[in-house]
């Protein structure tokens, strides 16, 4: 017997809408089983994982803190998964817009003013755009595989930034430790609530990028030729739309994106450049945009349900003494119940046994 999945010939316009909710539920009943395996009780697990990081009014701030790079990652995403091209490489380009932007406030400390952190945004989107154009060249020009180029372009920028945090800017007054100076007044993003919390602007611009990618794709001429190329490619063509130059748009943009989110990560959150100023805010964009719905409006309310289970995994362990990969576990438990949801949407499983596939292939 084999299992075999069917295209169903139309899907269910509701259970499109409802897919993302029944993935959250699944990945709830899950997360008590798996808490029970654990030894733990799964209600107060539960409780601890999603309702205790909500009681108290730091937790809000740390939730826009962490739900800023997500958002603005995943809304950079969903240009290049609507156009079938598969950018996986999403943390590399946040880790080279973070060195680009702090060039200013690293390189040249002395050079303060208002227009800095303006100039330290753009420096931000420029390098996280150069550096995804790389997978994007090499598959208009090469025909790679676009999701190997794209992640493999992390693990450079992984080693390139812990080599220039080491080494040429290293803080020389930083006793040893991997860091650079701190950034000036006029390098740092300002809090939205002055002195009331964490959360600064990168939680604004995020939600500026979801409304202008959203409006982008479902207003303009570009939003709809991402559409035809991404469903079909030779409709595309007949229409006469590039992919070559649809590929290096969806690439830029999302890489412009993803290095906006990394110089807002280390201006606003962190305030110098060190060897680890992400904790998978690339890869955990992905369960984002999906869940999302491949929607920027839709990514705003994943990102900050992703966001709770980054805080929701700090308090499970700190509360019920359990690993940090246990903790985090649950983003990938989403993700494949959001594939799997959908999945179901379009398809239908058939069960296939040796009796039937002679009786069809006789018939």
């Amino acid at each position: 017997m084999r299992i075999e999945l069917v295209k169903r010939p139309q899907h269910s316009a509701l259970f499109s809408a409802l897919s993302p909710f029944i993935a959250l539920f699944l990945t709830l009943i899950a997360g008590a089983i798996l808490f029970s395996l654990l030894g733990k009780n799964p209600v107060s697990a539960l409780y601890y994982y999603f309702v205790e990081p909500l009681t108290e009014i730091w937790s809000w701030h740390e939730l826009l803190v962490k739900a800023a790079p997500l958002i603005l990652i995943a809304v950079g995403l969903s240009v290049c998964f609507l156009s079938n091209n598969w950018n996986i490489g999403a943390e590399g380009q946040l880790i080279m817009g973070a060195i680009a932007g702090s060039i200013l406030p690293v390189v040249f400390p002395d050079f303060q003013g208002w227009y800095v952190l303006p100039m330290m945004l753009l420096l931000g989107m420029a390098g996280g755009m150069a550096y995804a154009t790389i997978p994007a060249f090499l598959k208009v020009r090469f025909n790679t595989n676009e999701i190997l180029t794209s992640l493999m372009l992390v693990y450079v920028a992984q080693l390139f930034l812990d080599w220039i945090v080491r080494g040429p800017w290293r803080n020389p007054q930083g006793f040893n430790f991997p860091e650079t100076v701190q950034f000036n007044s006029s390098a740092i993003l300002p809090e939205i609530w002055s002195e009331s919390g964490r959360a600064h602007w990168g939680f604004i611009l995020a939600i500026v990028a979801a409304l202008l990618v959203w409006f982008m794709l479902s207003r303009t001429l570009s939003g709809f030729e991402i559409k035809v190329l991404g469903r079909s490619a030779r409709a595309g063509r007949f229409a006469g739309f590039s992919a070559g130059r649809l590929t290096f748009f969806a690439f830029a943009i999302s890489g412009a994106l993803a290095g906006l989110a990394g110089i807002a990560e280390v201006s606003g959150a962190v305030g110098q450049l060190r060897t680890t100023i992400s904790p998978g805010y690339g890869f955990t964009a992905i369960i984002v945009a999906f869940l999302g719905r491949l929607n920027p409006l839709g990514i705003v309310a994943a990102g900050l349900v992703l966001a709770l289970s980054y805080l929701g995994g700090e308090a499970a362990q700190v509360s019920l003494g359990i690993s940090e990969k246990s903790a985090r576990i649950f983003q990938g438990i989403i993700l494949f119940f959001v594939l799997a949801s959908d999945t179901l949407i379009y398809y239908r499983i058939r069960f296939v046994t040796r009796h039937s596939d002679a009786a069809a292939k006789g018939a």
